[in-house]
C-alpha cells in the first residue's frame, strides 16, 4: 500500500494520507481534515475503495486521455473541499485492466461514486466542478442515477 503527500489546506504542513486507513486522515499538526485522493490499481482497489469509511470518487482515467487531465483538478478540488467526508481514488486504466474491464470502461474518464462498497452512480466524460458537485450530491443523497 502506498501514501500520497498532501498538504493541509488549513496551515499548509505536508502529510502523509494512506491509501487505506480505519479512519480519516487529519492533518499532523493542526488537526484539520486532509483530502484524501489516492492511487487504487487492480491489486488494491478492493482495499482502497470498497473499505472506505466514507464515500469514494473513482476516478478511471489514462495519462493520454486530454478530458482526464481537464477533470482531474476539479474532482482535487471537489475533494478539498469535501476533506473529512469524501475519498478521491485515482485508477490509471492502462494500468489496472481487470478494474477497467470489471466496470466496463468504454470511455475515459468514468467517474464512480461508491458509498460502502456499492456503486451508487456513474458518469462518463469530463464536467465542471459545478456540474461534478451536483451529481456528487445527488449520488449521495440517493436521487441518482446510475449513469447520470
Amino acid at each position: 500500500m502506498q501514501s500520497n503527500v498532501v498538504a493541509c489546506p488549513n496551515c499548509g504542513t505536508r502529510n502523509r494520507v494512506p491509501a487505506v486507513a480505519d479512519g480519516k486522515p487529519r492533518c499532523g499538526h493542526c488537526r484539520h481534515w486532509l483530502p484524501w485522493i489516492v492511487d487504487a490499481g487492480d491489486q488494491d482497489y478492493a482495499d482502497v475503495v470498497e473499505k472506505a469509511a466514507v464515500p469514494v470518487v473513482v476516478d478511471l482515467w489514462a495519462t493520454w486521455c486530454g478530458p482526464c487531465r481537464m477533470v482531474s483538478p476539479a474532482l482535487e478540488k471537489l475533494a478539498a473541499e469535501r476533506a473529512g467526508q469524501l475519498k478521491l481514488v485515482k485508477v490509471d486504466v492502462d494500468k489496472a485492466p481487470a478494474t477497467s474491464q470489471r466496470f466496463s470502461v468504454q470511455a475515459v474518464p468514468t467517474l464512480l461514486v461508491v458509498e460502502r462498497g456499492e456503486m451508487v452512480a456513474r458518469k462518463s466524460g469530463a464536467a465542471s466542478v459545478a456540474a461534478l458537485r451536483s451529481w456528487l450530491d445527488q449520488a449521495l443523497t440517493g436521487h441518482s442515477t446510475k449513469e447520470g
